[in-house]
Order: C-alpha cells, then sequence, then structure tokens
C-alpha cells in the first residue's frame, strides 16, 4: 500500500497531518490486515531518512568549506579589525597632544586677558569707593542726608564686591572706615533727632528731618527700627508717667481718658510728624500698637491687682464691661483707621509679601487683658437675655402700625438674633476658647426658655377660642425662622471656636424644640378647623341611624363638615409659606378628622345595616373631597393635582373606618355571617370586643348568647385560629370608653383623642380648649419627666426644659408612626416640622 499519496499525505509535505492520512490507509475494515506491512514500510522510510541526515551531517563538518573552517576564517578577520582599531586610537591620542601643545599658549594668554580685566575693573571700582567714601565724609559732616542717602547707597553696593578681598590690609582698612561712616550717620541722625524734639524746632527742621529718614533708609532696618522705636518712647514718654505713675489717673475709671490722650497724640503725630517719616514706615500704626501693647500691661496688672484685694469688693462688674466696651470700640475706630489707608495690593500672590503690606490688627490688642474675667462678660449676658424673655411675652407680635403678613416673623425673634449675632461677635473678637463655649450654654438655654415660654405661651392666649390664626402663623413662622437661625449659630461657632472645643458646641437640642413648636402651632391650626366642625358632628349624632331605610349620595352633615373644612383650609393654607408645614396641617387634619368620624360613629348606636352602608359611602366622600385639600396652598395649586403622597395618607388614614363600617354592614340573620364578617373584617378573638360590636348594630340582649356562641366556635376552628390576634388594634382603644361615652363632639373628639394619644396623658381624653393647647403640651411633657424621674422625685423636677420638648416631639412622632405601622405605609413618617411629603 502506498503512504505518500498525493502532495498533502506526502511525509514530507508541510501541513502534513498523520491523522486524515491514516484514515485514508486503513480507510475500510477490510485493510487492517496490512497494519505490519504498513508499519515496516515507515520504520524502513525512517532508517532511509536516519542515513540520509548522517551522511550530510559528515560531509557539512568535513568538507573543503565546512562550518569549521568557516569560524577560524572570522575569527582571524576579527583579531586583525582590532589591530587596525587599537592602531587608530593611538593615533588620536598623539594628535590630541599635539594640539594641547599648540593651544597651551593661547590658553595662557586668555587667563592673562581675564585677570587682567578682573584687575581693572576691581581697580576702578576701588577707585570709585574711594572716591565716593571721600565724598560721602564731606557731606555727612555738612549734613547734606539727601545726597547721602543715595552716595551712601552707592558705597554699601560696590563695597560688597570687596567683601572677599578683606584679606588685604588696604581694603580691610577702608571697610572699617565705611563702617565707622555709618555708625556716625547713625548717630549723628539721632542726635539730629533727639535736638529738635527737645528744642521744640520740629517745623524749623523739618527739611532736615526728613532728609535724614532717608539716610537711615540706607543704613537698613536696623537703623529704621532704631528711629522709629526711640520716636515712639518719646511720644509715649508723658503716658507711661501719668497713668502709671499715678493711682488714680491709671486707674479703670478713667480709662477714656487714656484713649482720648492718644486721639489728641495721634493727631499732633499726623498733623506736625508724619511728614517727617515715609510713609512705607507706617510709623502711626507703630505708635498705635506700641500704645496698645501698653495698655494692654496696665490693665493685666490693674485687674490682677483688683482680683487680690480684701478689703472691698474685687471687680465692679458693671464698670469692667463699660472699660470692656469702651476698649472695644476704640480698638475697632483704630482698625478701621488704619485699614482705610493705602497699602500694596492684594489681589496677586506676589504682592501679598510686599514690603509696605500692612500686618497690623488692632482687634483685640488691648481687650484681651480682659479675658480672664470674661465670665463676669457671659453672666452679664446670661442676665440680660434673662430680663428680655419676659419683656418678649408681654409684647405684641408684631408693631402696631406693620402689618401682618404671610411671611411675617414675631418681632421679638428678630430682635433677640440681632442681639445674639453682636454677643457673639463680641465674644469672638475677646475668646475663641473656655468663654466662648460658656456663652454657647447660655445662648442655648434662652432658646429654651424662648421656644417654651415666648412661642408656646402665645399658643394659650385667646381665651376659649385660643390663639387667633395670624397669631399662630406667626408662631409657626417664628419657630422656622429659628430652626434655619439655630443652625447658622452653631456653624458660625464651631468655626470660629477653638478646635479642642468644636465638638462640644452643640444647638440641635434647640433646634429640634423649634421643630417641635412648629408642631404645636400646626396643631394649633387644626384645632381651628376642628372648632368649627361641631355643629356638623352634631347633625351626624343627631341622625337616626338605626331606622335608616335607603341609601343617598351622602348624608347632609357630609356637606356641613366640608364647607367648615374646606373654608377654613382655604383661609389657613394660603398664609403657610412653607410646604412642609402645609402638608404637616393637611396631614395632621386628615388623621384628626377620620379619628372623630370614628368616634361618632360609636357615638351613633345603634346603627342599622343600612347605616353603615350610608357611612361608608359618607366616608368615601369624605376621602375624596380631603384629597384635594392641598389644592388650597399656594406651592400645590399651580399644579393642578394633590400630591400622590397626600393622597395615599388620605386613603390610609381614612381606610381606618372601613373595618367597623363593613362588620356594621352584615345583617345578624344568619348568625354566622356576622360572626365571619367580624373575623374578616375586625380579626381578633376578643369576646368584649365582639359583644360591643353587638350593641353598637343594636342587637338584643336575648339574642346576643347564641351568637356568642357561634363566635367562640368559628374562633377557635382550625382554620382561623392562627390568624387571629387577642385585641384588634383598632378596636380597643375605639371602644375601651364606648361604654360610658366618649365625650363631647367636634374638637373634644377630635383633639382630645390625637393629643392624649400623642402625649400620653389620660387627662386629655377631657374637651380640650384651643386656649390651653400650649399649657397641656407643656403639662404633658411635665408628666412624663415626673413618670421618669419615679421615686427620685426632686430629681425629676431637676429635668430641664430641653427634655421636655423633646418628649413632647417623641410623643407625636410616636402617634403619627403608629398610624404609618398600623396600615404597612412607609410615607406616613414624622420629620422636622411635618409629614414626609
Amino acid at each position: 500500500m502506498n503512504i505518500t499519496m498525493g502532495d498533502s499525505m506526502s511525509l514530507d509535505s508541510v501541513d502534513y497531518d498523520p491523522i486524515a492520512h491514516l484514515n485514508l490507509v486503513f480507510s475500510h475494515p477490510s485493510t487492517v490486515s496490512s497494519v505490519a506491512r504498513v508499519s515496516s514500510k515507515i520504520q524502513k522510510h525512517q532508517h532511509e531518512l536516519s542515513k540520509e541526515i548522517t551522511a550530510l551531517e559528515t560531509a557539512q563538518a568535513y568538507g573543503p568549506d565546512s562550518s569549521l573552517e568557516r569560524m577560524q576564517s572570522a575569527q582571524a578577520e576579527l583579531a586583525f579589525l582590532f589591530q587596525r582599531i587599537e592602531s587608530v586610537r593611538s593615533r588620536a591620542l598623539q594628535t590630541e597632544r599635539d594640539i594641547t601643545t599648540m593651544t597651551a599658549d593661547i590658553k595662557r594668554l586668555d587667563g592673562t586677558k581675564r585677570n587682567l580685566t578682573l584687575s581693572m575693573t576691581a581697580l576702578k571700582r576701588l577707585q570709585m569707593l574711594t572716591t565716593a567714601y571721600e565724598q560721602l565724609r564731606g557731606l555727612a559732616k555738612t549734613r547734606q542726608y539727601r545726597e547721602c542717602a543715595g552716595l551712601l547707597q552707592a558705597v554699601l553696593q560696590l563695597m560688597r564686591h570687596f567683601n572677599s578681598y578683606r584679606s588685604i590690609e588696604q581694603i580691610a582698612v577702608l571697610s572699617r572706615n565705611v563702617s565707622e561712616l555709618q555708625r556716625e550717620l547713625l548717630e549723628q541722625v539721632c542726635e539730629d533727632f533727639e535736638i529738635a524734639f527737645a528744642k521744640g524746632e520740629v517745623a524749623a527742621r523739618r527739611g532736615v528731618l526728613v532728609e535724614a529718614c532717608l539716610v537711615m533708609d540706607a543704613l537698613g532696618e536696623h537703623a529704621k527700627t532704631r528711629i522709629v522705636h526711640w520716636y515712639v518712647n518719646t511720644e509715649l514718654r508723658e503716658y507711661r508717667q501719668v497713668f502709671r505713675g499715678n493711682d488714680e489717673a491709671g486707674s479703670l475709671d478713667n480709662i477714656g481718658r487714656r484713649y482720648a490722650w492718644f486721639k489728641r497724640t495721634l493727631k499732633t503725630h499726623e498733623e506736625e510728624h508724619a511728614i517727617i517719616f515715609p510713609q512705607h514706615w507706617r510709623v502711626n500704626e507703630q505708635l498705635a500698637m506700641s500704645f496698645c501693647d501698653g495698655t494692654r500691661e496696665d490693665f493685666k496688672g490693674i485687674l490682677e491687682k483688683s482680683m487680690r484685694r480684701t478689703d472691698g469688693p474685687k471687680i465692679d462688674v458693671n464698670l469692667l464691661l463699660s472699660c470692656l466696651q469702651e476698649t472695644m470700640d476704640f480698638e475697632q475706630g483704630l482698625e478701621r483707621r488704619f485699614a482705610s489707608e493705602p497699602r500694596a495690593s492684594i489681589d496677586t500672590l506676589s504682592s501679598a509679601g510686599a514690603a509696605d503690606e500692612r500686618t497690623q490688627n488692632f482687634n483685640g490688642s488691648i481687650s484681651t487683658a480682659f479675658e480672664p474675667y470674661l465670665s463676669l462678660w457671659v453672666e452679664y449676658q446670661d442676665k440680660a437675655l434673662a430680663a428680655m424673655i419676659p419683656k418678649y411675652k408681654t409684647q405684641h407680635l408684631l408693631p402696631e402700625d406693620e402689618e401682618f403678613s404671610p411671611q411675617s416673623v414675631i418681632t421679638s425673634a428678630i430682635e433677640l438674633f440681632h442681639f445674639y449675632k453682636v454677643t457673639l461677635s463680641q465674644c469672638i473678637k475677646l475668646s475663641t476658647g473656655e468663654r466662648l463655649l460658656d456663652l454657647a450654654a447660655v445662648l442655648a438655654k434662652h432658646l429654651d426658655e424662648y421656644a417654651q415660654q415666648v412661642l408656646l405661651g402665645f399658643l394659650q392666649r385667646g381665651g376659649a377660642q385660643g390663639p387667633s390664626i395670624q397669631d399662630i402663623i406667626l408662631v409657626l413662622n417664628t419657630a422656622d425662622f429659628w430652626q434655619t437661625r439655630t443652625e447658622q449659630l452653631e456653624q458660625s461657632m464651631k468655626k470660629r471656636i477653638d478646635l479642642q472645643m468644636a465638638a462640644k458646641v452643640d444647638l440641635s437640642p434647640q433646634d429640634d424644640n423649634f421643630g417641635r413648636v412648629a408642631q404645636a402651632a400646626v396643631l394649633a391650626l387644626v384645632a381651628k378647623v376642628e372648632m368649627d366642625c361641631e355643629s356638623a358632628w352634631r347633625e351626624m349624632k343627631n341622625t337616626n341611624w338605626s331606622r335608616m331605610e335607603s341609601v343617598s349620595d351622602h348624608s347632609s352633615y357630609v356637606g356641613e363638615l366640608l364647607k367648615h373644612v374646606n373654608g377654613k383650609a382655604e383661609e389657613i393654607l394660603p398664609l403657610i409659606v412653607m410646604q412642609k408645614n402645609a402638608r404637616t396641617f393637611c396631614d395632621n387634619l386628615v388623621k384628626n378628622l377620620a379619628e372623630t368620624y370614628i368616634h361618632n360613629v360609636v357615638q351613633c348606636r345603634p346603627v342599622c345595616e343600612t347605616g353603615a352602608e350610608q357611612m361608608l359611602l359618607d366616608k368615601y366622600v369624605l376621602t375624596k373631597a380631603f384629597e384635594n385639600l392641598m389644592s388650597f396652598h399656594t406651592s400645590s395649586s399651580s399644579s393642578g393635582q394633590p400630591p400622590t403622597g397626600f393622597q395615599k395618607f388620605v386613603n390610609v388614614a381614612m381606610a381606618k373606618m372601613d373595618p367597623l363600617l363593613k362588620t356594621l354592614q352584615v345583617r345578624p340573620s344568619p348568625p354566622e355571617g356576622l360572626v365571619q364578617a367580624y373575623l374578616i373584617h375586625i380579626g381578633d378573638r376578643s369576646d368584649t370586643n365582639f359583644r360591643k360590636i353587638l350593641e353598637l348594630k343594636g342587637v338584643r340582649k336575648t339574642d346576643q348568647p347564641h351568637l356568642m356562641e357561634l363566635f367562640a366556635i368559628h374562633r377557635d376552628g382550625p382554620a382561623a385560629g392562627k390568624q387571629l390576634v387577642e385585641r384588634s388594634a383598632l378596636l380597643e382603644p375605639l371602644l375601651n370608653s364606648s361604654s360610658g361615652g366618649l365625650g363631647s363632639s367636634g374638637i373634644a373628639g377630635a383633639s382630645s383623642s390625637t393629643l392624649a394619644a400623642g402625649l400620653g396623658s389620660a387627662g386629655l381624653q377631657t374637651r380640650l380648649d384651643a386656649a390651653s393647647l400650649g399649657e397641656r403640651l407643656l403639662n404633658a411633657a411635665k408628666d412624663s419627666v415626673e413618670r421618669a424621674g419615679g421615686a427620685g422625685g426632686a430629681a425629676g423636677d431637676k429635668v430641664n426644659i430641653n427634655e421636655n420638648l423633646k418628649n413632647i416631639g417623641n410623643f407625636f412622632r410616636r402617634d403619627i408612626g403608629a398610624l404609618g405601622a398600623r396600615f404597612g405605609k412607609r410615607d406616613i413618617t414624622p420629620t422636622n416640622g411635618g409629614l414626609d411629603g
């Protein structure tokens, strides 16, 4: 069999495929018998190839043109090449030596020329220096200071070129002569200044002194500093003699005389002496700062001495505050005075470090002496704020000449915030440490008092009708105003207080308190609406629900109720500026109306099946009407559609009554139907609650035992047993007081139930007066503190008002949160100042 069939099947082929070749050779089972023959042929072919390879290798290795011979030839050629390279390198080195020898003389001539040029330049400069020195000596003797200044700069600049030649005796002598001349000029100028000021000849010799300052500028910073210090000490000598050597003149009582004296001195300087000194020396600032430094040290000694006194009062607080205020006014006057002077631009980085840039800061330059005693100042601010709170309680909310607007804020809030800003600004200038932290605590305390005593106090006004709507809106706006400003105050103090104390500044409790005041104001607005609805609820209870024979579109009380609700909402909502407050108002109003509706259903017993169906239809009409409440608010009216979140909230709140009404719709015959309806809609195992439903439907006493027995059988059955709760969360609080009545209608049924649940106070189950809303809020908070105190008694009385307000807010959140948890709606959650919109 041929194993080399075709080009692609040849063993010598580049793309030879053994598998394809084998498949071709053994294409049929009958060809298997030729395996041995094929294998033998392949081995034979392999042996032939091996022999051929061996022969070729031998011929290549030992032939006349073998690889070994070519390698030997290449090595010989490389050796010859290396010899030639070495020869070229040797010739290059020799050439370089020859060129160096040829150019050595040229280099020597170039060096000589360069040295000669340097020598001539040095000699010329030395000649110029010697000439300038001699001229400078002559000008100095004749006090020609303007020429001296320019020539002195030239001499000093030339002298710097000879610093490296001072080992030469002549140069060293000249350098000493120049230094001596500098010293003589300095002493001579200082002597001229002393004589002129001592003899009162400043005006007559002003020209000479102006030119002398140019010489001092040329002499350098040390000369300028010496003459400025001498001038400042000369001008302040009288001040130190009068106010330091005299206890009466130097006392705090005469602090005004110190500042008046300096103002006169500064005026004299600017009118007579300022022209003498170059402007960039800023002698007036140096004079002012030296005065401040000396005065500060004087005050430190006086205050320390006063604190060590044992024969009388240490420090008069009023005098201390008066001195502090006068000192701060003086510092601010200096800061304004010198900040307005022209100076180098600070718009660019290059000019920021200019020599004439003003670096003095007079704020705190004297008043820091009072810092250790600022606790007295903080106490004074505390007393001032304590006196302001009672005044604010009796003030009109707005001035008589100011008209109300929906954006108006109580005048006292603006005054108080301005007082806070000014006080904080003053304290920051004096201290950014412990005193600022103490002031923060004082401000926080009085913010709590303002929230409790002033804002909540306004909600108690107005007698039986409560405060007016406009007054409540003002309280609401003020609470929102202070919520924003409290955060601003906190951030401002944290930025300026020492870094290690920043974490201790916390006004978040006060921020929360104003949020709770806003909630209380919203509840007061809700109470206004509920009071207006009493007649509608009275009409509902006067309807005979036990003998109703047919169902109409809606009951007459529904129209009356919607008229009052919409009318009041249309009056109140446009006055509420913030969207979140409007949403909170609508949420609470709907929730309270829904609870009032359920309580009135219980008071309308007995309710027949048709009556329950009519109530369910009335509830549907009310739900659809309540969904549009937010449209009365200006921010919602433009969209045309009520917010989706609010619609969900209304449906959830109004759906609370569905289980009760749907159960009342079922007839007691057959009895199994009523029992099954109760288990489906109410879904609890309570015999008491089931009996109350029977009473609410008006089932006769004689028929109740049979129904109770059926209820027990179905309740304990295997199908319903695991799905029932012990007591319905809806029915239990609703029917607890049904036997004794639920109290009065209207606001008694709505506000009382809401605030009783929210504040945890059983005493609020009775009629709630709008005028007593704020008082009941505070009483509820106090009750919670007393309960928390337990046996501690007095300890509970010491809990601050911050915790009281916090408890109120927690109660509000707990009440609203319970509603959301009951119906599984996450959008019914309390937020800061209202429910999530």
